[in-house]
């Protein structure tokens, strides 16, 4: 049985306790550290069976019958107390991004050197089932040479503008997932980057320095293209869609949904919205991620998204921003 410390008892270090507790049979969860633990938190970690709660995550990276760490605090940790896990000896589950520059994740990837362990960064949109059937499609050759790969990701709703400064801006923060999505469904890095953007939503975000809408286009190194749509604000909900074309053919997916039930009337032809957000739309997928962690662990299997993964996204949304400061496209 592996034994798990959780850094971080937020909305995703939750969820990640929801998906080790209910879902993954071979760990369980030994201890949670946050430093802004409150009685809520506590009273709902004591409830998935959790004894061990600190305000001090060293407390668990200091356990020597902790194995693992999944890094679920803030942005600006992940890359510090990664390091300080590894040289712990604990396989580590990051939350992405590990960090927002370049030289903080060499510092990782530098301390996993020579070392026997595991570290897999949390791009969970490669578990989910839709887009998992597209690159199984892809890498089964049904739709030939990829050439155009399209991405949608809308959020229904935009963050608070303060969080902007700590999440490194929409490229960071959001769009990260679609530039790892990018490269995971065609199996191909990215060359060069070209941004179109605006401040279309919330005023605020703009003043922040950040963009709300945006266009990308990626070169990939296979030579195919890719577009990729954004926006802080979808009115109808949690827009999340992906299709790849190619020279025999195209897979595309459509958006999850409460229900495929459609209402046909003499007012019109009407369905569900999709799920609200990604809490609703991914818990699957973070259940699944979790699920190949523990078993790359227990295992020893590589994992599927490691420290390269997480190097590569981060280089593309720099190069984003670049772009976008720029006016220019700009090469990875």
């Amino acid at each position: 049985m592996l034994n798990i410390g959780i850094i971080g008892a937020g909305r995703i270090g939750k969820v990640h306790l929801q998906s080790i507790v209910y879902h993954v049979k071979d760990a369980k969860v030994k201890s949670i550290a946050d430093p802004f633990m409150d009685g809520e938190t506590k009273a709902f970690i004591e409830g998935m069976g959790v004894n061990e709660i600190y305000t001090d995550y060293k407390k668990i990276l200091g356990d020597e019958e902790i194995d693992a760490v999944l890094i679920c605090s803030p942005t600006d940790t992940h890359a510090s107390i990664s390091i300080e896990a590894i040289n712990a000896g604990k396989h580590v589950f990051c939350e992405k991004p590990v960090d927002l520059t370049i030289e903080e994740i060499m510092k990782v990837k530098n301390a996993l050197e020579g070392k026997n362990l595991k570290f897999f960064v949390g791009f969970n949109r490669r578990f989910d089932h839709n887009f998992a059937a597209i690159r199984a499609a892809v890498g089964a050759g049904k739709i030939g040479e990829p050439h155009i790969v399209k991405i949608t990701s809308r959020d229904p709703a935009p963050p608070n503008p303060k969080y902007i400064k700590s999440s490194g801006g929409m490229f960071m923060d959001m769009t990260i997932h679609d530039f790892d999505m990018a490269c995971f469904l065609v199996d191909s890095g990215v060359e060069e980057v070209y941004v179109q953007s605006a401040v279309l939503v919330d005023k605020a975000i703009g003043e922040q320095g950040d963009v709300d809408t945006a266009v990308i286009t990626l070169k990939m190194a296979n030579g195919a293209l890719c577009v990729i749509d954004n926006s802080r604000r979808a009115a109808y909900g949690y827009d999340q869609r992906a299709e790849v074309f190619g020279s025999k053919g195209m897979v595309a997916t459509a958006n999850d949904t409460l229900s495929t039930a459609v209402i046909a009337d003499e007012n019109g032809v009407a369905g569900e919205k999709p799920l609200y957000f990604f809490l609703e739309r991914y818990m699957q997928s973070f259940t699944k991620e979790m699920c190949d962690f523990v078993d790359a662990v227990v295992n020893g299997t590589d994992v599927p998204v490691g420290i390269e993964a997480g190097l590569q996204s981060v280089k593309i949304a720099l190069a984003a921003k670049k772009s976008v400061e720029t006016g220019l496209p700009v090469k990875i």
